[in-house]
């Protein structure tokens, strides 16, 4: 079984573009929301046992520095689409400890637990290259690939069958929800309230998320 430490990879979008499906419901708590969602997401990557460091791609100075306080890298973002960032984060986890495997983690899991990502990543660390489906299993919210093997994200839109057509190991795991419980509607948002919001979105959603 491979043990290693990961570098985990979390792109943070800039608040102008950030979680605004949600804008609905948390009005003038949306920017907010969108950084209190990041900061629970990689608080519990940096708690997880599996990870050892994580690295945060953004051009947005608000998280960026939210982030960096929490214990984050930070790296610009160079703004050509969400795989790009997760290239440019790619490059920096490969300076840092290349002998490290490496996964790229949605940002938008506010009810992540680390004792499930590490399942997620005990289980990726017996493939070359894997990915973790969203929720609904269409999308992804975990790709990963082992040291020395090609880093190839695919994410957007209906990602799942563009990583299963690129031979990644699918990971649909039962005992993972809050690594593939993303959230971008309010109809997400309380889902991931009911497995239990980490201490920053749960700050932000009291004050629109009614009961």
């Amino acid at each position: 079984m491979h043990r290693a430490r990961w570098s985990m990879i979390i792109p943070v979008k800039t608040l102008l573009r950030a979680k605004t499906r949600l804008a609905g419901a948390a009005g003038a708590h949306r920017e907010d929301l969108a950084v209190a969602v990041a900061a629970d997401t990689a608080s519990a990557a940096l708690a997880c046992p599996l990870v050892a460091r994580v690295i945060v791609v953004t051009a947005d100075p608000i998280p960026a520095a939210r982030l960096a306080d929490l214990g984050a890298v930070v790296v610009a973002d160079p703004d050509r689409g969400l795989n790009t960032a997760l290239r440019a984060g790619f490059a920096e986890a490969v300076r840092l400890s290349p002998g490290d495997p490496v996964a790229a983690l949605q940002a938008d899991l506010p009810a992540l637990r680390p004792a499930e990502l590490a399942r997620a990543l005990t289980a990726a660390g017996e493939f070359d290259e894997s990915f973790v489906p969203d929720a609904p299993g269409t999308g992804t919210t975990l790709y990963a690939t082992l040291a020395g093997i090609p880093f190839t994200p695919r994410f957007g839109g209906e990602s799942r069958a563009r990583h299963l057509a690129g031979g990644a190991k699918e990971l649909a795991l039962d005992d993972i929800p809050t690594v593939r419980r993303d959230v971008d509607t309010v109809e997400d948002l309380r889902t991931a309230t009911a497995l239990g919001l980490g201490p920053h979105t749960a700050a932000v959603a009291a004050k629109f998320l009614g009961s």
